[in-house]
């Protein structure tokens, strides 16, 4: 992945290349694919999500803090965002007495974006490869984050 534009790219898809703020005022979908960092946390604030085109769509499937939770509630309800998938919220799991979960333009699922055969394999063959790993004495490839 980059964050640099690809002009050969943007001409064998006919896209266009423009800076975020340009993207969420003319974007009828937003679907959220980044790593959580310091600099995506909260990466749709309010500020943001009141930048959003009217009766947009917001999805998110990256990482539940890259949404402030409250921030996005208040988009729902008082304008511009006409809906949001959540495959990710923050907290995760969010309390089962959330107004998002009861909200009649947000669909949450259990964090199952990724649940498709090739990837679970791929995820399966990696924990083998550290287990491995480990049982001789190297450090994991992929070690679990501090919490």
């Amino acid at each position: 992945a980059s964050r640099r534009p690809k002009p050969e790219a943007e001409a064998a898809l006919a896209a266009e290349h423009v800076e975020l703020d340009e993207l969420l005022a003319r974007a009828d979908f937003v679907s959220l694919h980044t790593p959580l960092t310091p600099e995506t946390h909260h990466l749709m604030n309010a500020e943001r999500l009141a930048r959003m085109k009217e009766g947009a769509v917001l999805v998110n499937t990256a990482r539940g803090k890259v949404v402030d939770t409250e921030a996005l509630l208040n988009a729902l309800e008082h304008g511009p965002l006409f809906a949001a998938g959540l495959d990710v919220t923050d907290p995760e799991p969010l309390p089962a007495d959330h107004p998002l979960l009861r909200h009649p333009r947000v669909v949450v699922t259990p964090h199952i974006g990724s649940a498709g055969l090739r990837t679970r394999r791929r995820m399966a063959e990696m924990v083998a490869r550290d287990v491995l790993a480990v049982l001789e004495g190297r450090p994991p490839l992929h070690p679990a984050p501090h919490a």
